[in-house]
């Protein structure tokens, strides 16, 4: 039996043994960042931070928290576009299995069913489904807010509209809300209230640019406290309109749904989320975002309807179809676009158009656009000037919030045909009107303006017609059949894309195994060769290798001194 151990062994080590492992290891230590030094790595520099001498402390540090939140913003939106196009590629590939299976099962799709979901897909997106939504809101509605662009207000105005409200029997009651009052003076924006209070009420706007979802929010109000709200994130007018419709709700004694109406890109569902105070609605700069009705609940009393937007009818002129057309501007044709711009440069001043883009004199359309091309550097092979993408970069400038320019109210006041002094009273009869002009004074009060030598004078094509009844629709199937045909192949291209991964891997084997095979084969035939069948096999390799040098030096002959300078 063998004895047991009375005591376990020590783990002490030696003094020499020790001191000799804590060497190895600087040693380790000092290798390590000598590598780290080769491949170009240094320590980050800790931040020293703002000294408490130093003036303007509290701003530079409400400056740098300001950036922190913008970064998060940022890293948030690539998650979540992330997260949807993991969502795209995950529905692809289940369709692409259930196509398999069909095939499997059933056999190869008849041409029937495409042609099934293309009419499914030009439903969605035609004129007649849009005129069909505009019509429900237009229904449900007890007041309709026709939203209208202040740098081109008269241009934003639909007629048809206007009478079919005015036409309800005082049922309904219209509303004008004048958007974009940042983008235009002081002065022009107080001539254009003044002008349209006359026929509607009028409430000067100017929605949240930034409008955060409600993930965002949350974590945007824990740090309220602590960091001020940009102002790019405010809104300007939504109390003075709340508080008129809340007052025409006590009149009613009845909750009451609004329908928000208007041309593609005047600011519809901003205008939703700035009175919601969260991001209710979908918003882009691409016209045509909203494609059906949405409601959204501001209170127990409001409802808001959000609508697509009206359709622009094509007898109007070219000016009024490039900016209120509901057809996109990277969709619509190059001929369009063109005429677009062609009808823009015609309504402005030409010096400030150059001193805006800073070009110089141009003496048509054309050349304006190679030197706005030129200067934004969009250029094709060889150099050549895109003048396509530089008319489509204008016309986004122009219906989007980014250019400042103005137009003037008529001399006269004129009111159309279909608004009397009767309906007139009867549209202001249910809303309070002087505090209505108290609030607006307020709201101008508190918005900074640009110059009027900075904003460009714009001349107005006056009212744009616009088509809202489904019967009176002329259906463009050329264009929205190309814009239908554009999504498929999209698609399409998407999934093959998916596909080739696989499909190039079976390919590349394929491929190195028939190299293989060529190559032994390659073998068998030089070795059965004889001696004279490979004389004159190296004579021709011989030949063809001086025929290939010889054109080689002939291409690369490149002189320096002449060519290059």
């Amino acid at each position: 039996m063998k004895r047991p151990k009375l005591r376990k062994a020590s783990k002490r080590l030696t003094c020499h043994k020790r001191y000799k492992i804590q060497k190895k290891i600087r040693e380790h230590h000092r290798k390590v960042r000598k590598a780290a030094k080769k491949r170009g790595y240094k320590k980050p520099k800790k931040d020293p931070g703002v000294p408490n001498a130093a003036p303007f402390k509290e701003q530079l540090l409400r400056e740098a928290e300001q950036r922190k939140q913008r970064l998060e913003e940022l890293k948030q939106k690539q998650k979540l576009n992330r997260q949807k196009e993991h969502e795209k590629r995950r529905k692809l590939e289940a369709k692409k299995n259930a196509a398999k299976t069909k095939e499997k099962a059933e056999g190869k799709e008849s041409s029937s069913k495409s042609k099934a979901k293309t009419e499914k897909l030009l439903d969605k997106n035609s004129k007649k489904s849009f005129c069909r939504e505009l019509n429900k809101v237009m229904e449900a509605s007890d007041v309709i807010l026709e939203v209208l662009d202040a740098r081109d207000p008269m241009g934003c105005r639909c007629p048809q509209l206007e009478q079919a409200v005015t036409s309800s029997g005082g049922d309904k009651k219209l509303l004008l809300v004048l958007n974009k009052i940042d983008l235009v003076p002081k002065a022009n924006l107080e001539k254009w209230l003044n002008y349209l209070k006359k026929e509607f009420p009028t409430v000067a706007f100017k929605s949240a640019t930034l409008m955060k979802d409600k993930r965002m929010q949350q974590q945007f109000t824990r740090r309220r406290a602590r960091v001020d709200i940009a102002l790019n994130i405010e809104s300007f007018g939504s109390k003075c309109l709340l508080k008129l419709l809340q007052e025409h709700v006590k009149t009613q004694n009845k909750p009451i749904q609004i329908g928000v109406v208007g041309f593609p890109n005047v600011g519809k569902s901003s205008i939703i989320n700035s009175l919601k105070g969260v991001r209710a609605c979908n918003v882009g700069l691409t016209r045509g975002v909203t494609k059906s009705m949405q409601i959204v609940h501001i209170d127990k009393q409001i409802k808001m309807l959000d609508s697509p937007s009206i359709i622009a009818d094509p007898s109007n002129n070219a000016l009024a179809l490039a900016l209120r057309s509901i057809i996109d501007n990277e969709e619509s044709g190059s001929a369009d676009v063109l005429e677009g711009v062609d009808a823009i440069l015609n309504c402005c001043s030409k010096q400030q158009v150059m001193m805006y883009y800073n070009i110089p004199d141009f003496r048509n359309t054309e050349e304006f656009l190679t030197l706005l091309a030129q200067k934004r550097s969009m250029l094709k092979k060889g150099g050549v000037p895109d003048m396509e993408n530089a008319a489509k970069l204008l016309l986004c400038d122009w219906t989007g919030a980014k250019i400042s320019y103005h137009s003037q109210p008529p001399g006269s006041q004129k009111p159309p045909p279909y608004l009397t002094e009767d309906k007139i009273a009867e549209m202001q009869a249910c809303f309070n009107l002087k505090n209505l002009e108290e609030e607006n004074n307020n709201t101008i009060q508190a918005l900074k303006y640009p110059s009027p030598t900075s904003s460009i004078i714009f001349q107005s094509a006056g009212m744009t017609d616009g088509t809202i009844e489904e019967n009176k629709v002329i259906e463009e199937a050329s264009e929205w059949e190309n814009l239908e045909t554009n999504m498929e192949e999209e698609e399409e291209e998407e999934e093959e894309d998916f596909t080739e991964s696989d499909d190039d891997q079976d390919d590349m084997e394929e491929e190195n195994n028939e190299k293989e095979e060529s190559k032994a084969k390659l073998g068998e035939q030089q070795t059965s060769l004889t001696n004279s069948e490979k004389q004159i096999a190296d004579e021709h390799s011989t030949s063809l290798s001086l025929s290939l040098d010889k054109t080689a030096d002939e291409d690369d002959a490149y002189d320096f001194n002449t060519d290059y300078v």
